[in-house]
């Protein structure tokens, strides 16, 4: 899927709570309404977004998965 973003970080081969921590501190540093997109490696990693997004009200536009490679696009609230 393509989707314009602001930002890109790269977590591949960051476990669990890395990825999630990395992308607290890039959203932090956006404008309210940007776009990040997160590349992991983290099969754990689909849970613990979508729980991020609850938790901060950050919008998780959408994931997908690609040769055991998970892309998320993140909304800066």
């Amino acid at each position: 899927m393509k989707m314009d973003y602001n930002k890109e970080l790269d977590a591949r081969g960051l476990n669990c709570p890395l990825p999630i921590l990395k992308t607290k501190k890039a959203l932090a540093d956006m404008l309210s309404g940007e776009i990040l997109r997160v590349i992991a490696t983290d099969p754990g990693a689909v849970r613990d977004f979508q729980a991020f997004a609850k938790q901060t009200g950050n919008e998780l536009l959408s994931h997908a998965e690609e040769e055991k490679e998970f892309t998320f696009f993140m909304k800066r609230k």
